[in-house]
């Protein structure tokens, strides 16, 4: 071998971290199709043009780390996948596999949440950790994110087919870390009272608790928004606005979602809505169960419920924290209520 990637990027090299260069995109595919392959659900990261363009729209914004020689050793972004458009996913890590055992994960990662999201003015971060090992969730709890949400099933266990990782599909942990608080009134179905309660007492908003109640309005036309990973088999419901008919309105974008082959499905409401209360009887009494509290989805808060047609892979749900186990509790109880309702 010539001098190779190995000397280059050996452990304890030296690496700089910094925003992304549109000369950074192809080094960064080549970094995601090696450690993936094909297998990364995000296309973005391994497409250059597509990353240079969502990146030049600020609906990405990406770190790397780079040697001295400019090689691209590293990557993390913070990147638009909620409703509300101040809130931003930080996720997309990579780090080559001659780098890893150092620090060089977490300071994207830190770097993301402490000099980025504040560098341009962003409300809320979340993330997404993987729970087929306890690395992420280890990072989130060093940066001061707080568990508030589990997704079963989201991830196909395609998707670390290359790292063999995984044994069946992953489920996420999703944390959140609030850099500009907004008080509200958050509706509290009494079903999910306990586990509202658990998620509140860590995210140090002064949000009112009102028992949800009330029938779906009227005059309110529903409006949901439906989004379907094909690779994935996951359609996600964003609930918009519920009126009257959003048990038929439903069950129709249902159906066309399972007509696509989805397995996973997850519907966002708001916690503003007084009969929020409502709409999530009507989804349980459908076979969905809690997924979890998402502080400032929609600007304001959401309820994350889900429903996966199969027997999730709970053995592979492996968490850090004392309180993500709790919510895994709540979450797997639920669920064994659902079997009985659907």
């Amino acid at each position: 071998m010539a001098e190779s990637e190995e000397h280059l990027i050996k452990p304890g090299r030296k690496w700089e971290i910094a925003l992304f260069q549109p000369e950074d995109a192809p080094g960064i595919a080549c970094l995601f199709r090696k450690v993936y392959g094909d297998g990364y659900p995000m296309k973005t990261f391994a497409d250059p043009e597509r990353l240079i363009a969502e990146n030049a729209a600020r609906r990405t914004i990406s770190v790397v780390a780079r040697t001295p020689e400019g090689k691209i050793v590293g990557h993390a972004a913070l990147y638009h996948s909620a409703p509300f458009e101040g809130l931003f996913e930080l996720g997309a890590e990579v780090v080559d596999p001659h780098c890893r055992g150092g620090l060089l994960a977490f300071r994207l990662v830190e770097h993301g949440l402490t000099v980025v999201a504040r560098q341009f003015e962003i409300a809320a971060v979340f993330g997404e950790s993987v729970c087929n090992h306890i690395i992420t969730q280890k990072f989130a709890v060093r940066l001061k994110f707080e568990p508030c949400a589990l997704e079963v099933d989201l991830m196909p266990t395609e998707a670390y087919t290359q790292e063999a990782s995984a044994s069946g599909r992953v489920a996420t942990l999703l944390t959140f870390n609030i850099l500009a608080d907004k008080p509200q009134a958050i509706h509290v179905p009494g079903v999910y009272e306990e586990l509202l309660r658990l998620v509140y007492c860590g995210l140090g908003q002064e949000n009112r608790f009102v028992p949800a109640a009330g029938d779906l309005p009227a005059g309110t036309k529903t409006r949901v928004a439906v989004e379907i990973f094909d690779y994935a088999g996951v359609a996600r419901f964003a609930v918009h606005e519920a009126g009257a008919e959003f048990a038929s309105v439903f069950d129709e974008q249902e159906q066309a979602a399972r007509n696509r082959g989805t397995i996973v499905h997850q519907v966002w409401l708001k916690l503003s809505w007084p009969w929020v209360g409502r709409v999530v009887a009507l989804l349980r009494s459908r076979g969905y169960f809690i997924g979890g509290v998402l502080p400032r989805w929609f600007d304001v808060d959401g309820l994350l419920m889900q429903k996966v047609f199969g027997l999730p892979h709970w053995d592979g749900i492996h968490l850090f924290a004392d309180k993500a186990v709790q919510i895994l509790d709540m979450v797997k109880a639920d669920w064994e209520e659902a079997q009985g309702r659907s």
